[in-house]
């Protein structure tokens, strides 16, 4: 009696994505919640109102890194939408995306303490650009590696898939073009990253990239 031969190429494991689904809503949540934590009235302060409206920076950090912090979110849960998998590599990536989301509270808080501090200024909104443009890079490659490896649901539409991937890109280089920017008009690029983060937030289009498949089919049906 022979033995059969082992299989050296063993196939890559298959992973569910419930838990990367739910330690990246973790991560996403905490790193949201940490960002209001750096608003504060100096302690002591006598003319309350006018100490608040001081704080503007902080609001401005705060919305433009929520704003963010939520695209990604809401990136992250159309991506993982589309996946019938993960496999170790996948779940690798997850990690230093959540490792950048995670990040985002500390350069948030240097932009806010340093936006009207002359040089200090500049280098302030360049390293939060540079923090967001790494978030949005890991974000598309995240993305690029599960449709690369054929991680997506194998009914998922070659239309929808090409739209995700499309509007991954634009963000990146806006964020080169606000990095560029605040090296000369560091409040102006500010509210850029703000701009590009409702463009994250804006449907992504899926649904009328199925309307003008369908409409395609029956026209052609007609014919």
């Amino acid at each position: 009696m022979t033995e059969e031969p082992v299989e050296r190429d063993q196939p890559r494991r298959q992973l569910q994505t419930a838990r990367l689904e739910a330690y990246s809503d973790g991560i996403f949540t905490i790193a949201g919640t940490l960002l209001v934590l750096e608003i504060a009235v100096p302690p002591g302060s006598t003319r309350l109102l006018h100490a608040i409206f001081e704080q503007w920076p902080s609001y401005l950090g705060y919305l433009v890194s929520f704003a963010t912090i939520g695209a990604v979110w809401l990136a992250h849960s159309v991506i993982t939408e589309y996946l019938e998998h993960a496999d170790l590599w996948l779940m690798r990536l997850n990690l230093v995306l959540m490792l950048a989301v995670a990040f985002l509270p500390f350069p948030t808080k240097l932009l806010a303490e340093y936006i009207r501090e002359g040089d200090a200024e500049r280098v302030a909104t360049t390293f939060y650009g540079l923090s967001l443009l790494v978030t949005s890079a890991l974000l598309s490659l995240f993305w690029r590696y599960a449709v690369h490896r054929g991680l997506v649901r194998r009914d998922a539409d070659e239309g929808e898939v090409q739209v995700v991937t499309e509007r991954l890109t634009p963000g990146l280089v806006g964020y080169v073009a606000m990095i560029v920017l605040g090296l000369f008009a560091p409040v102006a690029a500010v509210v850029g990253y703000l701009a590009i983060a409702v463009y994250y937030l804006v449907p992504i289009g899926v649904g009328s990239v199925r309307r003008r498949r369908h409409d395609r089919r029956s026209g052609k049906g007609r014919q």
